[in-house]
């Protein structure tokens, strides 16, 4: 099973028609994947913590990470099923790839960067899912790693999503000119090149690599997925832009599929 970076942008995808990202991930049954999945494993940025850590629960909960928006917003709800099973993997694989401290979060739902896409994705919230923290404290290799150790989980019927942005400087956004600012259409132009020509070890060093880098990410959460999504993939895979819109100026939705099969 091929595996995906998705750029989920502004909370507002979860009720903003006028997104043309919307749209995509509204589609991906029938333009994207229309292979039902067993479980989801995610990778959002917005679970941050010291080392990696599954959420085990029964069922998940709905977070609402995020302020100051419409209040129909906070009435969504995404009940998707857990998977504990799936957790317990997780775990297992990556301890066997000497990632020594995995941790269980026995209570933590999803965030808004894991089901605000997956309510478009898969709406009727019936497959199991798992989330992934990912590690600020840590580089764009370790992440790489540990998406490699995970690359099993492909063959076993599991959908491998990285969640995040593409760009993501909030200090940067503009909502009277929506024109691309340079340094956002640059880094994301060297990103789509360094995929498109498999230079993941370009991407995994991204911030000596890619034009405006700290730029682009002020902080590497939103990058990180990505570096997931690629590694479980494997080294031969070829990445795909599957979707591609801006927000704001300098918020990319720039969102890739990893295949080990011709795209």
């Amino acid at each position: 099973m091929d595996t995906f970076y998705i750029s989920h942008g502004s909370p507002t995808l979860s009720i903003d028609d006028s997104l043309p990202a919307r749209h995509f991930l509204k589609s991906w049954k029938e333009t994207i994947m229309e292979k039902r999945p067993t479980s989801i494993l995610i990778i959002s940025a917005h679970w941050e913590t010291q080392e990696p850590t599954v959420n085990v629960v029964p069922r998940n909960d709905t977070i609402y990470d995020f302020y100051g928006f419409p209040k129909s917003m906070y009435k969504l709800k995404y009940p998707a099923p857990g998977a504990p099973e799936l957790a317990k993997r997780v775990k297992e694989l990556l301890t066997a790839s000497n990632f020594r401290c995995v941790n269980e979060d026995k209570k933590r739902g999803l965030d808004h960067g894991a089901w605000v896409p997956l309510m478009l994705m898969y709406p009727e919230a019936d497959i199991p899912v798992c989330q992934l923290s990912v590690q600020t404290n840590r580089d764009g290799t370790h992440h790489y790693n540990m998406g490699r150790a995970l690359a099993p989980l492909r063959e076993e019927g599991v959908l491998i999503i990285g969640s995040g942005s593409a760009t993501h400087n909030l200090g940067a956004i503009n909502s009277v000119n929506e024109s691309v600012l340079p340094w956002a259409y640059e880094f994301d132009n060297w990103l789509k090149e360094a995929l498109l020509d498999g230079r993941y070890e370009d991407v995994n060093h991204y911030e000596e690599k890619a034009p405006h880098a700290k730029k682009a990410h002020p902080w590497p959460e939103h990058f990180y997925p990505l570096h997931v999504a690629m590694g479980a993939a494997g080294k031969e895979a070829k990445a795909k832009l599957i979707h591609h819109s801006w927000e704001l100026g300098s918020l990319s939705y720039a969102s890739y599929q990893f295949s080990t099969r011709p795209t």
